[in-house]
């Protein structure tokens, strides 16, 4: 549907990026705000942890460096979003008026981005909805496993407050099996949606793995961002390559800023959520964790199966660790554990032959005769995760690969009345793929559909001769620096990532090549003079004759318009002399 808009079809829920670019180039930040947030109830969390899909798939990447879009993105939602002091009105602007709560009551089972989302696109479409979530807080891994100096808790909290101001009910600390069976709450709903997520961490089973101070990356995050100490000690070691790994190393030093690594503390939170600074160690400068960094007091290393070309972590997650001053060793797995009684003391590590097998699949073999022991007096394990499938004992619903196995189409289980998504039916995966299955799955349950809703129009498609951009230089400009904070300057727990200014945002968004613009030809008009093909900057029309481009004998030449490597300047538009070539462009408008 959008083969030549490639950050859109990259995108989980197809946020139009190329349109809230071009807006913010045309200084229409309001407009930018209003498409990014149509399609995303959490535009604003996303600006600043989306994996970003689009980035990756954007084609201003092969000229040079893809367009910051995630950056582009918070930049419009500091200025519209929760976080600014328009928030109310124009986050609901962005969906519509919202009907009453005639339909189908449902069930939503989960507080995560993939049940918040369902919950939040069924409530649109005019069900009543109640979301059920086993935590004494909404967000799920967005709260409670990313680390705050990435995401900001209160800006959680805003996004999901918005959500809740739709009428969704909510009850907290629920646990299904314990405070109602799923054939009970069938009882009270019309349809449920299971999206519990992958909270439980992976271990490994090797010598040693029940010592004291060896412990899983999930757990430990989630302790840490519920307010809860942990011991770390003087030395840590983190097994994984992803970057959940480098959120624990990174977490870890931090806490080491604030004293966590002096004793363990157990002490539970608040009821009402709030937790001191002193216990947490959050209000501390990064620069006490580096001077203890190089006065030994706290080495933190990373071990990794892959190579640097191999590890699946982001390449700016890595770069920030190394920043740091954390250490990363590469080709390394973890041999055994070892100990001193009960406590862990170090982990004996052993060089990497291969992570792939021949046909690219995960099976890591080692070198004999290379094992060494890195001393530690923690080890966290960040190797994956797993679902709680406690939600379903007792229940005859089909699984696959340890989670709940659904339609991939519909995103129903094997309970007519039951869908899943999010991790618990895929695996851990990004958080813009949670958000389009809460999108997928509200969208079977209300209507049988198997795609998001659209929640944009195109309008106005226009042919316009006289094409110009913006900037004559776009094709020239950098890819603009994210600005950060400097790692010897960073406070604590506080994000780290600050975002564009307006200059910098709308430098960045000329960069854009406008794909959503498409060079159109009117055959009755090209006289095949060429003059096209000369003025063409990356040499993408080529004249050919037309058997072999296959196009039979009908006409003795046709004019070949290389999509992939048009950068959209518009020259050969202007340049032809009897206007027989137009851009054609469709204005973008937000729709309830």
């Amino acid at each position: 549907m959008w083969d030549n808009e490639p950050c859109r079809a990259a995108c989980p829920v197809h946020t139009d990026a190329g349109a809230y670019v071009t807006a913010i180039a045309e200084g229409r930040h309001r407009d930018a705000y209003l498409i990014a947030r149509a399609p995303n109830p959490f535009a604003s969390i996303c600006g600043r942890v989306c994996a970003a899909p689009c980035e990756t798939a954007c084609r201003r990447g092969t000229v040079d460096a893809p367009i910051a879009i995630r950056a582009l993105k918070r930049f419009v939602t500091e200025s519209f979003g929760v976080e600014s002091f328009a928030a109310s009105t124009l986050w609901h602007e962005a969906h519509g008026p919202i009907p009453p709560a005639t339909l189908g009551s449902i069930g939503v089972v989960g507080g995560g981005p993939a049940g918040l989302s369902a919950a939040y696109e069924l409530r649109r479409l005019g069900h009543p909805v109640t979301v059920y979530e086993a935590a004494d807080r909404l967000g799920g891994m967005m709260v409670l496993g990313i680390p705050e100096y990435r995401l900001a808790r209160g800006l959680i909290s805003r996004e999901i407050d918005a959500i809740l101001e739709l009428g969704i009910d909510v009850e907290l600390n629920f646990r299904v099996g314990r405070d109602a069976t799923l054939e009970e709450l069938l009882s009270r709903h019309e349809s449920l949606f299971l999206a519990v997520g992958t909270g439980r961490g992976r271990g490994l089973d090797l010598p040693g793995n029940q010592l004291d101070g060896v412990m899983r990356a999930v757990e430990f995050l989630l302790n840490v961002n519920q307010g809860f100490r942990a011991y770390i000690g003087q030395r840590l070691v983190v097994v994984g390559g992803g970057n959940v790994a480098f959120d624990a190393a990174r977490t870890a030093l931090r806490l080491a800023a604030g004293g966590a690594e002096t004793a363990p503390d157990t002490t539970p939170p608040p009821e009402d959520g709030t937790v001191d600074d002193a216990r947490r160690g959050m209000i501390t400068t990064l620069d006490v964790a580096r001077a203890a960094v190089r006065a030994g007091v706290l080495h933190v290393t990373v071990i990794a199966l892959e190579s640097p070309d191999e590890i699946p972590a982001d390449p700016e997650e890595i770069a920030e660790a190394e920043a740091e001053g954390i250490t990363i060793l590469y080709r390394k797995g973890p041999h055994r554990f070892v100990g001193d009684g009960n406590r862990v003391t170090g982990l004996e590590t052993i060089d990497v032959e291969s992570v792939f097998d021949a046909e690219h699949r995960f099976s890591p073999t080692f070198k004999p005769g290379t094992e060494a022991v890195l001393a530690a007096d923690t080890v966290i394990l960040a190797v994956g995760q797993t679902a709680d499938l406690e939600v379903i004992v007792g229940t005859d619903l089909e699984q696959n690969r340890g989670g709940i196995k659904t339609d991939p189409a519909t995103l129903r289980t094997s309970h007519p009345r039951i869908w899943a998504g999010g991790d618990v039916a895929h695996g851990p995966r990004n958080l813009i793929d949670a958000i389009a299955d809460g999108q997928r799955a509200a969208a079977s349950i209300h209507s049988g559909a198997s795609s998001p809703p659209d929640h944009s129009v195109r309008i106005e498609l226009s042919r316009r001769v006289g094409f110009r951009r913006l900037s004559t230089g776009y094709d020239a400009i950098a890819r603009q620096p994210i600005p950060a904070t400097p790692s010897d300057r960073r406070i604590g727990f506080t994000e780290v990532e600050v975002g564009y200014g307006a200059h910098d945002a709308w430098l960045e968004s000329l960069r854009c090549l406008r794909c959503f613009d498409n060079v159109m030809l009117d055959p009755s008009l090209c006289i095949l003079c060429g003059l096209c093909v000369d003025v063409c900057p990356p040499n993408c029309i080529t004249i050919a004759r037309a058997d072999l481009a296959g196009l039979g004998t009908e006409a003795q030449s046709v004019l070949l318009l290389d999509e992939d490597t048009c950068i959209r300047c518009g020259l050969c538009v202007n340049r032809c002399p009897p206007g027989a070539l137009s851009m054609a462009h469709a204005k973008e408008l937000t729709s309830g």
